[in-house]
């Protein structure tokens, strides 16, 4: 028996294709909060600290920080292979946009859904931004 799957259609802000466990995050997310070497999130007060983004489809509302420390913790991430899989974006600031274009994963918005109606942790996310959808297969 097949779990059904959820297909939206997307804005490309960043190409390619990736999928992978999903984590959502109501905040906003500085990359560079994130320990490199497993992917966790350090920042104090933040809901999701201790949980690792590293392989991981993350849904957050946009990213905060400097242009410097977003790119340095997402390069940072990259050079020790622990970077999300994809981002899924709510509102995409152009620090966050300019910081995932450099480590060059697929970045999407403007899902045709709440994407916070649509995925849970734990649900299996295929972000195909080259064909502008996401496709959702609950956990």
């Amino acid at each position: 028996m097949s779990a059904s799957s959820t297909v939206v259609k997307c804005r490309k802000l960043i190409g390619g294709v990736s999928e992978g466990e999903a984590i959502v995050s109501k905040e906003a997310i500085n990359f560079y909060l994130c320990d490199p070497e497993n992917g966790v999130l350090l920042e104090k007060n933040h809901h999701l600290k201790g949980k690792s983004f590293a392989h991981k489809v993350v849904v957050l509302p946009t990213g905060k920080g400097s242009s410097v420390v977003q790119l340095d913790g997402l390069f940072q991430m990259m050079e020790k292979k622990n970077l999300p899989k994809a981002l899924i974006v709510i509102d995409p600031e152009p620090v966050l946009v300019s910081s995932v274009y450099v480590v060059n994963i697929p970045l999407v918005d403007r899902l045709e859904t709440d994407p916070y109606s649509l995925i849970e942790d734990g649900d299996w996310v295929k972000v195909d931004a080259d064909n502008q959808t996401v496709t959702i297969t609950k956990k």
